[in-house]
């Protein structure tokens, strides 16, 4: 591997677009743990942040981070409409995995209250709702970053079917260590660790996002059929709004 970058040069002005291109050349078959170091060393760990929503895949980028450093900082995004199931699950994993520094991150209360305040938004206008419960919050918790790391995987298709391993991201660095896993990769990491699975897979949830816009999946369905069922929306925002 080529040197990148020290912390103290991507902290600073960088050019953003070289940088990704130089770092998704050089990690294009890196395993996930050799992702998350590399941008822990490059980047360093106060700029770093892992975005998880403690789903039914979380825990095997959680356990990788882990691994490397328990004290990169987890956001979490609590958007007022979560199953109480995840909310346990993410205070099971910090638990389990010793994560050191998770940071749940809440909508404003007055943006719920001028845009929705009879919580029908997500009936409406899902994409609105998404907005100020996710993508929202999400920017402002990022703030303080100048990289994040996030688990999508392209076997889960659509949209994330040919996503790099490191992207822009605005002027921040983004990172997906998992872009090449494989679900056996997924279950292998779950059964190695003995992780334990979110508590809605049993009754037969693959995806879980917020209670309104989740539903049950059958065996023959994409694992992300259950979510927005019945319309054209496929992603929240977070992953197709810059950050910055």
């Amino acid at each position: 591997m080529t040197s990148l970058p020290e912390p103290a040069s991507v902290n600073a002005a960088v050019d953003v677009a070289g940088l990704v291109q130089t770092l998704d050349r050089e990690l294009s078959a890196a395993s996930p743990a050799e992702i998350v170091a590399t941008a822990l060393r490059v980047v360093g760990r106060d700029r770093l942040a892992v975005v998880s929503s403690f789903g039914t895949e979380s825990a095997a980028l959680l356990k990788v981070t882990a691994d490397v450093d328990p004290a990169i900082p987890v956001v979490f995004l609590d958007t007022g409409w979560l199953f109480a199931e995840t909310l346990a699950y993410r205070d099971t994993l910090i638990a389990t995995l010793g994560l050191r520094d998770v940071r749940s991150i809440q909508p404003l209360q007055e943006t719920l209250a001028r845009a929705d305040p009879d919580r029908e938004l997500w009936l409406t206008d899902p994409d609105a709702c998404c907005r100020i419960r996710k993508v929202e919050p999400l920017v402002r918790a990022l703030a303080p970053f100048r990289a994040w790391i996030n688990g999508r995987k392209r076997f889960q298709g659509a949209a994330r079917a040919a996503i790099p391993v490191v992207e822009e991201d605005g002027a921040r660095l983004k990172f997906n260590p998992f872009a090449n896993v494989s679900r056996a990769d997924i279950e292998a990491i779950y059964a190695l660790a003995k992780l334990p699975p979110h508590p809605l897979v049993a009754s037969g949830f693959a995806s879980v996002g917020c209670m309104p816009c989740t539903s049950r999946t059958t065996g023959t369905e994409d694992s992300r059929a259950g979510r927005w069922r019945g319309r054209a929306k496929t992603e929240c925002g977070i992953h197709t709004t810059k950050t910055s």
